[in-house]
């Protein structure tokens, strides 16, 4: 072979593996991994943290065979199971006692406290409700009643328990038996509707207007998407109240604004022309979220270029300087505990407790509707998110179990995510102009841990941030659907029309977070600090005055001083603070600043208010109780009048704070007067409240100036990547290596059939 063909060949070969690696990258879905080096975050994983981890799978079914075993309690586990029948509704874990949990982590060699979970049975052939502690786990051997312990009554009312899906069904069967098979006529001239055609009922709550009642008004909407602002005009009044569902009734109905005594009644006058009857028209969906217009190209999307620097192993989480374990409680949904930064545990627990919304209409669905949406299970609604919408598309995802009404535990895929984020705008930063020319500056990227609950109409997005200054905060943000009503005369006082015949409901939202804060300890005092202007005469011209702010410090003592109530004027600064000094000789406090636009609270006066007391107080700080684990409660929803917690019984006593284990009770929320861009539905954007956790003198400085994102530059250094890697940014050739696209979401779907 001659050597011009040899190189011929050899050039058609190279040509060759060119072509194929350049259609190789062309055709593959990935792009190249960024060959920077991942520092991945300081410290170890501590098995301890599992302390507070969620029960597994396994343990649930475990507490589920062991409490269905016990023949003296005669439950049952079936999903269906009539109001009747005694049902093993909830499967939870129990949250050991603080002590002993310090003491295992903080004290070597130190015992694990008991692993126990709460079990919930309602009644029904007995008219009680119940909690037990089970355990230990795994493998349970005793179960022990805690309902008296817990809530200071031998037996819980079976009227307080919520509807569970057993309910529901034979609530659907008796709406079809007593309302739909004899309004055939009206249905169909009004709403379109026949055998073949239903509408969607939607519940209001409370379920009456005193204890024992259980009389609900069931409001009738469109059976189509986003149903929640489609109402028709017709609902009833079900009296539900009896376990033998054969003594339901319906007590009352309002059509186009009359109301009438019963469906017969309705029927008569609609036949007979006496009443004013709705005439059906066909409406576009205009609640629709399919999207109106084809995408053009893709958004801005977040990707690590040198790898992730929070790490996830069982239920604990490490990023940078900080750590935390994490749990999902179907009842109150999202919490972390044993919080540090630098090793230091700067809170215990920091937990949603409550989410309730107040309610103002002309018609009588909407009009004492106050939702209390832990009696419905706010962690409950934790379904899976969606990779690139509710989370940036590279975030961690996490899966939770859960025994909620149920008869087995399910999973939620994907339930919780983890990113850290670029906030887009600096942490902090200076242009040195006029001396010593230079830029001082660092990003604001933090850690986001999120879950997004959908309960009903509302989705609750809740975000505990964690910064590189040491702050925290926590927040909500609230999108989904407005609750809506028919229009009828009057309703312009409750609210603004949104589209033909429907008024979006006026309504405020209140939201509890629990902040059990140990700063350098459990032993703290609560100080608050504000400003005041005094009239100070000048020290180079006395006879001359001038109005001059001062600094105004308190220590409060005592929980009644401490229960800060929304209405009245609050220190601007309120901390938790130790008995230690930073090197300028101030307490190091951590500061809890409430960013909140809270309607006004149901007056105290109302019998319902004491189901939601905890609503009255922007901030109340109490004095630690194991016994005092939460803001509200399971059954506060359905038994208002007579609640099982009320939280203004925990500050009653007026206990000393002074040098005490101390948790703050944090109430935000909104005011929402719906507007014509609540539809389709409501924005996240200014909807929201929460708390930030900022130190206020626990350190020397600002500890971010040690962070690794700190940028600086001066006069000749602009180029350099010494004190600032995005000098270099453009020179590495990084890309996402993505997770392919997945959603299984509808799997924790409820289901009211076989």
């Amino acid at each position: 072979m001659n050597s011009s063909l040899k190189w011929a060949l050899i050039l058609i070969v190279l040509c060759s593996v060119i072509l194929n690696i350049v259609l190789i990258c062309m055709s593959s879905n990935k792009v190249p991994k960024c060959f920077g080096q991942s520092h991945p975050p300081p410290g170890k994983h501590d098995e301890r943290s599992r302390v507070f981890a969620d029960l597994t799978q396994e343990e649930y079914l475990q507490v589920r065979d062991y409490m269905l075993s016990q023949r003296d309690l005669d439950i049952t586990s079936n999903p269906l199971a009539k109001p009747s029948d005694n049902y093993l509704f909830l499967i939870d874990l129990s949250l050991p006692k603080k002590a002993e949990a310090l003491r295992y982590l903080d004290v070597k060699n130190s015992p694990k406290p008991k692993r126990e979970a709460t079990a919930v049975v309602f009644y029904g052939s007995k008219g009680r409700i119940k909690e037990y502690v089970v355990g230990p786990l795994p493998n349970p051997s005793y179960y022990r009643d805690v309902t008296q312990e817990r809530y200071g009554i031998i037996d819980l009312p079976i009227s307080a328990r919520t509807v569970t899906i057993g309910e529901y069904a034979q609530m659907f069967v008796f709406l079809e038996i007593e309302v739909f098979s004899n309004l055939g006529k009206l249905l169909k001239e009004s709403f379109d509707v026949d055998e073949n055609k239903k509408l969607a009922p939607f519940e209001q709550m409370p379920r009456g207007v005193k204890s024992g009642d259980r009389t609900t008004w069931v409001s009738f909407f469109r059976d189509m998407s986003g149903m929640y602002i489609h109402p028709v005009g017709l609902e009833v009044l079900v009296n539900h109240q009896s376990p033998n569902t054969s003594r339901w009734s319906v007590e009352r109905v309002m059509y186009n604004g009359i109301y009438f005594d019963s469906i017969e009644d309705l029927r008569r006058q609609y036949d007979n022309g006496t009443v004013e009857k709705i005439t059906y028209v066909e409406t576009h969906n205009y609640a629709s979220l399919k999207p109106r217009r084809k995408p053009l190209q893709l958004g801005p999307q977040q990707h690590y270029a040198e790898g992730k620097r929070f790490s996830v192993k069982n239920n604990q989480v490490l990023y940078l300087d900080w750590s935390f374990a994490f749990g999902l409680s179907s009842l109150t949904g999202m919490r972390v505990f044993d919080v540090r930064f630098r090793d230091e545990r700067i809170a215990y627990e920091l937990s949603v407790q409550e989410a309730m919304s107040v309610y103002g209409s002309a018609t009588p669905g909407m009009m004492m509707t106050k939702f209390l949406d832990t009696s419905i299970g706010v962690g409950r609604f934790a379904h899976e998110l969606v990779r690139g919408v509710d989370c940036p598309y590279a975030a961690t995802y996490v899966d939770t179990y859960r025994y909620i009404d149920i008869n087995e535990p399910v999973r939620f895929k994907n339930s919780i995510c983890i990113f850290e984020h670029n906030t887009g705008q600096p942490l902090r930063r200076h242009y040195a102009d006029f001396f010593h020319n230079s830029y001082g500056g660092m990003v604001n990227s933090a850690l986001v841990f999120r879950t997004i609950t959908a309960i009903g109409n509302y989705d609750y997005m809740w975000d505990f941030i964690f910064y590189q200054s040491g702050s925290v905060e926590a927040k909500v943000h609230a999108t989904g659907y407005i609750s809506s009503s028919y229009l009828v005369a009057g309703s312009y006082k409750y609210g603004h029309q949104v589209a033909k015949n429907v008024l979006g409901n006026i309504h405020t939202h209140f939201i509890n977070f629990k902040v059990d804060l140990d700063v350098l300890g459990v032993k703290n005092v609560f100080q608050t600090k504000d400003m005041q202007y005094v009239n100070t005469s000048l020290p180079w011209m006395p006879e001359r005055y001038a109005m001059v702010p001062q600094l105004v410090e308190h220590q409060i003592n005592t929980e009644q001083e401490a229960a800060l109530r929304y209405g009245t004027k609050i220190p601007r600064y309120l901390h938790i603070a130790s008995d230690q000094t930073n090197r300028w000789g101030h307490k190091r406090s951590y500061r809890l600043q409430v960013i909140s636009f809270t309607g006004d609270h149901l007056p105290e006066s109302q019998p319902e208010e004491r189901s939601m007391s905890w609503a009255r107080y922007k901030v109340a700080i109490t004095k630690h109780k194991d016994l005092e684990q939460t803001s509200s409660s399971l059954y506060s929803q359905n038994n208002m009048w007579t609640p099982a917690v009320d939280f203004s019984k925990y500050i009653e006593d007026n206990e000393s704070i002074n040098n005490e284990d101390l948790v703050a009770w944090i109430t935000t929320g909104f005011l929402h007067i719906p507007h014509a861009e609540d539809i389709p539905n409501t924005v996240t954007v200014g909807n929201g409240g929460g708390v930030i956790l900022r130190p206020h003198n626990y350190f020397d400085e600002d500890p971010s100036i040690h962070s690794p994102d700190s940028v600086y530059i001066g006069p000749g250094t602009e180029q350099s990547c010494d004190n600032n890697r995005m000098a270099c940014l453009a020179k590495e050739t990084c890309g996402p290596v993505l997770e392919p696209f997945t959603y299984e979401g509808f799997a924790g779907a409820m289901k009211f059939e076989e």
